[in-house]
């Protein structure tokens, strides 16, 4: 098997041009004995063919299949260049790796340095090398992800015993080739952990390969050690790699779950249940890779480019891997598949490109991917594509949904549907003057069309987010990317829509909610100079009441909307903090969110009935439910209306408990707005904006300014602040990060803070310099660990060393669950807790809030998420500290009696939501109130705690 060591790395070379680092190379090689002199033409042959530049400040120069002969053994030359060698298009390359190889021997080599790529740019570290054994070190990537799909999934095994079914998983992980032999007796010689409901853990660092994760089940119900053993999981174990499956497994543990494990009836319900990947359910097809020296960097390039050309995501696989694949448009991808000849690979496409993809790829693949082929001998099986997506099925008359409830109130009227523009344009443009012309026209246009909403907006929130959108129209950065683009002769269209969908895509990846659904307000002005450009007619509103259903509403829909014909809103998609929903709010438009497709395929002018506050839908209700819903929207009427008169009263239970109510803002400006409407003090005062809000990172001064601004603003009243909180898919432009996969588990607040110290001591001296005596709180977002809190706890102590503050408080948001196990331990050390309910419910109940199927059912009064929340409450107030929650719960009018009965002291909701939440925490009895937080704990789901307190309030 082709390794790589130092001895064959040549360091600090130059060359002038390509030619010469190719001539270099061929030197190595034939110096190693790896090849003749001859070689040296196949190197530039392949060139000419093709550029070998692999990414990242690498290049794999290799021969042609005519050059072969010219091979003496299979190996590889290394040559740094620091200065860089100009590869061609401007691609730098600081290391040539040229490859001499007899046949695919090469592939697992490429595998290697495939893992390295995709992990962040790794040119700098290249160029800046200074020894070999740092170019391995960078080569080498980062640490190998936790092997867990299907093929390490055996259920239903026959075996009599504890021993055979370790001997199982034992075997599994052998042959996923995750462990050597001898694993099984390092596995057996470890101490079993019982985990509850018949479930084992077992673990062993021995003989390990890579890290992987097997779990086994009995054909039949066993016996160990007196208790239950109805399944184990065996862990090949090499670093943290199987931390996050272990905190999904401890989470569906807690949330009563087990059975997700015990009594799965396939693979993938186990996978899914641990948070491994498996394969979208896309339409997909199966075709034999032909090429003879396997998916190598010429055929994998043709691939890769092929791919690029679709506007939707496309995946691939070695067919028989169970994990989602990797995508089709990263030739490093596409290399570390390792693919040789014969082998299958199973394509799978979104449904919107797969009619014109997937065949596409047939016969791409049939045809070579630019080489010469020979079909196969034997008759391979392929599977079938399913190009036929799923239609969604409108709900039926009388039905009843549950979704996300967005802006308060009841509506009731007949559904307009309203589907997405399509833009149909060119994506070669006429000429760089001529495109650039027409797209400052089109963006001129719809200024003024956004100035007369800002002009005629009647209420203060509206205008600033308009405002907003003007400077998203003006902003450099993102017209220097379309020019950019423009240059490379784009259209206009073309280069708009792609740089616009990329700042969306750097919006979502953001942590905060709120400031990640931000990217519907860059879609929305992206769509609207499209329609100019491409000359569409967006739809117009109609001339009779409506409730409006959309897959995902945007600003200027809702503002454009007459509030005197327009009954309510109702999105497939979309969350509760959109910009959409905040405008609803603002103009006192009920709207319910994230329904599902299903509310698409409503036939124009269905009644529809449409609760705000609770989220329910109601289809064609009869009249009785008519009536109903009428009076209770005159009951919450005149609610409202007496919770805004005490709005300046306490929030103290029957019985005396005081419970402060407080404001979650994310910019100073908000802070009287806050205080006008009784709020007690600042509960979360989100820092990102300020951030976002600067080309580089604010300084001192700039952040102090704003901090003040809201102490000042709160006169006396706490202010708790959360660090930055962000990561992702660069969402800073200066502050470059890694494209994740998973980015809300990746890293993240307190753990990409502590990555960049700096920042984050420059933005913890500036809070405490503003603090002036006044009350000072300030917390740390996804804090996971004893050791995350205690480093930035430190940082702070270290601070304050040297600048003095009176009146300050230390801790942190409750967003993992690791961390609400920890609670009791961190509970010894922290000054408060507040726990950010959005996210803990998202990771207890592993569901993506933003997901337009399941986000109803992520639902934080879960009795799962509900015995977190005890366990925090508890935990703290052992150690005399509070404990304040600051998610979307916080203003959830049924999950104020359970919060309060379980014990939370602070609940820190939007503005407009302070004087109900107080109203509320006023009618109730607090010995009451934990009675029913008992109950809600000992239910199975969210609709009962939610059937529970509705039926008792």
């Amino acid at each position: 098997m082709l390794e790589l060591d130092a001895s064959q790395i040549q360091m600090g070379q130059a060359a002038a041009t390509k030619g010469e680092a190719l001539a270099m190379l061929g030197d190595a090689l034939a110096r190693s004995g790896l090849a003749t002199p001859a070689y040296l033409e196949g190197l530039q042959a392949r060139e000419a063919q093709g550029s070998t530049f692999l990414g990242q400040g690498i290049a794999i120069p290799h021969g042609t299949p005519q050059t072969r002969d010219q091979v003496l053994r299979t190996g590889v030359s290394l040559i740094q260049f620091p200065a860089g060698v100009d590869w061609g298009n401007g691609q730098q390359v600081y290391l040539a790796i040229a490859i001499a190889a007899q046949s695919d021997e090469h592939l697992h080599l490429l595998q290697l340095l495939t893992r390295a790529l995709g992990e962040g740019d790794l040119s700098q570290a290249l160029r800046e090398a200074r020894e070999p054994a740092q170019i391995l070190e960078l080569l080498q990537g980062a640490p190998q992800a936790l092997a867990l799909d299907g093929q390490l999934v055996a259920l239903a095994q026959p075996a009599e015993d504890f021993d055979e079914l370790l001997w199982q998983g034992a075997r599994l992980l052998r042959q996923a080739g995750c462990a050597r032999s001898g694993f099984a007796l390092g596995l057996a010689r470890g101490e079993p952990l019982p985990l509850g409901d018949g479930l084992w853990w077992l673990h062993s660092e021995a003989s390990v390969e890579r890290p992987g994760l097997a779990f086994v089940t009995p054909a039949q119900p066993l016996t160990f050690r007196g208790e239950a053993l109805r399944g184990l999981f065996c862990l090949a174990s090499q670093g943290e790699a199987h931390r996050q499956a272990l905190e999904r497994l401890c989470d569906v543990l807690i949330g009563g779950r087990a059975a997700a494990f015990s009594e799965a009836s396939d693979s993938r319900q186990v996978i899914e249940a641990l948070g491994g990947e498996v394969a979208p359910d896309w339409p997909s097809l199966s075709v034999p890779l032909l090429n003879a020296h396997g998916l190598h960097a010429r055929p994998a390039k043709a691939l890769s480019e092929l791919a690029q050309g679709f506007a939707g995501d496309i995946r691939v696989r070695l067919l028989g891997d169970t994990g989602a694949g990797v995508s089709a448009k990263s030739l490093s991808r596409l290399l570390a598949l390792g693919a040789r000849r014969g082998q299958m690979l199973e394509f799978s496409a979104e449904a919107a490109i797969a009619d014109s993809a997937l065949p596409a790829i047939r016969a791409a693949m049939e045809s070579g991917l630019g080489e010469a082929v020979e079909p196969l001998s034997d008759a391979l099986p392929e599977v079938a594509a399913q190009l036929e997506p799923l239609e969604a099925v409108a709900p039926v008359a009388g039905s009843r949904l549950l979704a996300v409830g967005a802006s308060p109130g009841i509506a009731i009227g007949p559904v307009l549907v309203r589907t997405p523009p399509t833009f149909d344009f060119t994506e070669q443009g006429q000429g760089v003057e001529q495109e650039r012309a027409r797209l400052d026209s089109a963006l001129a246009v719809v200024a003024a069309q956004i100035q007369r909403l800002v002009d005629g907006a009647g209420v203060a929130s509206i205008r600033e987010i308009f405002s907003a959108h003007l400077a998203m129209l003006d902003d450099p950065a993102l017209r220097e990317d379309v020019d950019a683009r423009l240059h490379k002769g784009a259209s206009a269209e073309a280069a708009w829509q792609v740089e616009v969908e990329a700042a969306a895509k750097r919006q979502e990846a953001l942590h905060d909610p709120l400031l990640a659904e931000r990217a519907a307000d860059l879609r929305d002005i992206g769509n609207r100079v499209l329609a100019h450009l491409c000359g569409v007619e967006l739809p117009s509103e109609p001339n009779e009441p409506y409730i409006l259903v959309m897959a995902e509403v945007v600003p200027s829909d809702v503002a454009s909307l007459d509030r005197q014909r327009v009954a309510g809103i109702l999105t497939a998609r979309g969350g509760a903090t959109a910009h959409s929903a905040i405008i609803a709010r603002a103009l006192g438009i009920p709207a319910v969110v994230g329904a599902g497709d299903a509310v698409l395929a409503l036939a124009q002018g269905t009644p529809l009935l449409l609760d705000g506050d609770s989220g329910l839908l109601r289809i064609a209700p009869d009249a009785e439910e008519r009536d109903r819903a009428l009076q209770e929207r005159e009951a919450a009427q005149q609610r409202r209306e007496r919770a805004h008169v005490a709005r300046f009263d306490s929030a103290q239970t029957r019985d005396g408990v005081r419970v402060e109510v407080a404001a979650n803002i994310g910019a100073s400006g908000e802070t009287a707005y806050a205080v006008e409407l009784g709020a007690e003090a600042v509960g979360l005062l989100r820092t990102e904006l300020v951030f976002m809000e600067h080309a580089q990172a604010p300084d001192h001064a700039a952040q102090e300014r704003e901090y003040r601004r809201v102490l000042d603003a709160l006169a006396g009243r706490p202010l708790v602040v959360r660090t930055l909180d962000v990561g992702g898919d660069k969402p800073l432009p200066y502050w470059p990060m890694p494209a994740e996969e998973n980015p809300f588990l990746g890293v993240r607040g307190i753990r990409l803070s502590l990555q960049r110290p700096e920042i984050l001591e420059t933005q913890l001296r500036a809070l405490l310099a503003s603090a002036d005596g006044r009350p000072l709180r300030i917390m740390f977002p996804m804090v996971g660990s004893v050791e995350e809190w205690r480093a930035a706890r430190d940082m702070v102590q270290r601070l304050r060393e040297e600048i003095e503050v009176r009146d300050l408080q230390i801790g942190i948001m409750i967003e993992v669950p690791s961390a609400a196990l920890l609670a009791p331990v961190l509970a010894r050390e922290v000054d408060f807790f507040s726990i950010g309910t959005n996210d803990l419910t998202q990771y207890c109940l592993a569901i993506d809030r933003g997901h337009p199927q399941l986000s109803a059912q992520a639902d934080g009064l879960h009795p799962a998420v509900l015995r977190l929340i005890e366990m925090t409450v508890t935990a703290a107030h052992a150690q005399g500290k509070w404990v304040g929650v600051c998610g979307e719960l916080a203003s959830d009018r049924l999950a104020v009696p359970l919060l309060v009965g379980l014990g939370v002291d602070e609940l820190s909701v939007t503005p407009r939501s302070i004087a109900l939440v107080k109203a509320c925490v006023r009618e109730l009895d607090s010995r009451q109130a934990r009675a029913l937080a008992d109950r809600a704990l000992t239910l199975d789901s969210a609709s009962a705690v939610r059937a529970l307190v509705a039926e008792m309030h």
